[in-house]
């Protein structure tokens, strides 16, 4: 009992450091966004997210090693084997060194006849979009070397440090902005030229944190054959559910850049950074968690476990709902005074983005918990296949049914919470979780909450032209709003009444502190 107490501490205090980052790197990053949008202008917005897309597309590589790199460092973390841990680091640094050179070697081969021959990118801009798209492989192998540090990092729950870096690296990235207004050379390389040189800082300044905290970090770097091998066979599963993830987010990316132009890339990549925004706040939370999901499968504390499911999933649900919902009820105005200049499709994108996002809490969480398992053969296989349906789906949508944008972001969301159902189903076997224990502790109070979301837009009147003192009211009222059907219908009994004793102590602690 003392231990756990001891870990949800650890987690409170891991969750308050991320979201200390989190406010920050939010506010500037939203703040740059308008900026590089009118400096770019809306065309240069939107290469700049296709070709970079490209890269990311080639990431998903990148991806399945990250997640198996940092599920062994945390297992083995967990059962305090310190000689297995600086074996695990050392072939998950050379795993990665390997990587990086298969990406530069795809980037340049098959990515760059891609960008060449299947973009629909303006001619004049062609040289600018190369620009772009060298300099996003550059960065993305700035990254996945240093994938081993940041797994390190999270293993060792030192989420603080993320915190630090993070603000150094959003302060550096608003420099850039600011400096780009004045540079008279072409601004969408030069930026993309900064954005890259910022992010071998970061990769520097990781570097240099874990070789003088963590000593598995200074460990030389060996094959170790039977590691490589458990490895390769976890990574080569979750290559499927990482290529899934990209084809259903950069793929769709693609689509639009085929049949629509950059003009509705830009309007994505806004509604794309909305929803990274917002799911900035739960993801924080989540991954304060998730270390404490896999420590407590490798002990087999599966009760303690299944109770951080539960309230990783529900609460990181209502966390999201109280943010989306006066976002989804004042979008109008709110992209008006943040961007000034709107692309055209943007509303609706942002609107359809944060529902999916609504899923995303539930998904970590039963992701993280099938990671812990290491038995994720036919999780991944299906997963991955229901999501990758999302391209070929479309695709045959746009070709010959000539369907909107929206509608393009429409089939995204439908295979999602389909994707959703095949989660559940595979994933509570594994940890003997009860479809009807999840189904009474996440899901009901969950759909309860529908359809007091919904009311709101059938009642009121949409909110189209607003000051921001307005902006602020509405907005306000949407979240008092959310905060108590939550209390009313989202939440049991037990939560409610904790709920009020916390509050009562505060009120009293505080009054008496004043007396």
């Amino acid at each position: 009992m003392t231990d756990n107490l001891s870990n949800n501490k650890r987690i409170a205090i891991n969750t308050l450091m991320l979201y200390i980052r989190m406010f920050l790197v939010m506010a500037i990053s939203l703040y740059t966004s308008r900026i590089i949008l009118n400096t770019l202008g809306v065309e240069d917005f939107g290469i700049y997210n296709v070709v970079g897309g490209v890269i990311t597309m080639l990431g998903f590589l990148s991806s399945s090693l990250s997640g198996a790199g940092s599920r062994f460092i945390t297992y083995a973390l967990g059962k305090g084997d310190k000689e297995e841990l600086g074996q695990v680091y050392a072939t998950v640094t050379i795993i990665h060194y390997l990587l990086a050179g298969i990406i530069v070697l795809l980037g340049e081969t098959v990515g760059l006849w891609f960008v060449y021959n299947k973009l629909i990118i303006p001619v004049v801009r062609m040289e600018a979009a190369l620009w772009v798209y060298h300099c996003s492989i550059l960065t993305m192998v700035i990254a996945i070397i240093s994938t081993p540090y940041n797994a390190l990092i999270i293993a060792h729950e030192k989420m603080n440090i993320f915190a630090y870096i993070s603000v150094v690296e959003i302060v550096l990235k608003l420099a850039i902005v600011f400096v780009l207004v004045y540079i008279p050379y072409d601004k969408l390389i030069t930026y993309s030229i900064f954005l890259m040189l910022v992010q071998l800082l970061v990769r520097i300044a990781y570097n240099i944190y874990c070789r003088k905290s963590f000593q598995e970090s200074k460990v030389e770097l060996k094959w170790y054959p039977k590691l490589i091998k458990e490895m390769s066979v976890y990574a080569g599963w979750t290559i499927n559910g990482n290529l899934a993830a990209v084809g259903y987010t950069q793929g769709i990316n693609i689509l639009l850049n085929l049949f629509f132009g950059p003009i509705v890339n830009a309007a994505r990549g806004i509604a794309v950074q909305v929803q990274a925004a917002v799911m900035t706040f739960v993801s924080n939370f989540q991954t304060a968690v998730r270390p404490q999901i896999v420590k407590s499968y490798a002990l087999y504390e599966l009760k303690y476990m299944h109770s951080l499911i539960v309230r990783s999933s529900k609460f990181g649900y209502y966390l999201v709902l109280i943010l989306a919902f006066p976002i989804i009820l004042c979008i109008e105005p709110i992209l008006k005074l943040w961007l000034g200049i709107v692309p055209e499709h943007t509303n609706i994108f942002v609107v359809i983005m944060l529902i999916s996002g609504l899923i995303e809490p539930m998904k970590v969480a039963l992701i993280n918990a099938i990671h812990a398992t290491g038995n994720i053969k036919k999780f991944q296989l299906y997963e991955g296949s229901a999501l990758l349906t999302v391209i070929p789906i479309s695709y045959v949508l746009l070709k010959f049914f000539s369907i909107s944008p929206e509608m393009v972001i429409c089939v995204y969301l439908i295979i999602q919470l389909l994707t959703q159902c095949i989660r559940v189903y595979i994933v509570l076997p594994k940890i003997s979780m009860t479809y009807r224990y999840y189904f009474i502790n996440v899901l009901k109070p969950v759909l309860f909450t529908i359809p007091f979301s919904i009311i709101p837009f059938f009642v009121l009147p949409s909110v189209i032209e607003a000051s921001l003192e307005k902006l602020v009211l509405y907005m306000t009222i949407g979240v008092i709003y959310i905060l108590i059907c939550i209390f009313m219908v989202g939440i049991n009994q037990y939560e409610r009444k904790s709920i009020f004793v916390l509050v009562t102590s505060r009120f009293k602690n505080s009054l008496y502190n004043k007396l």
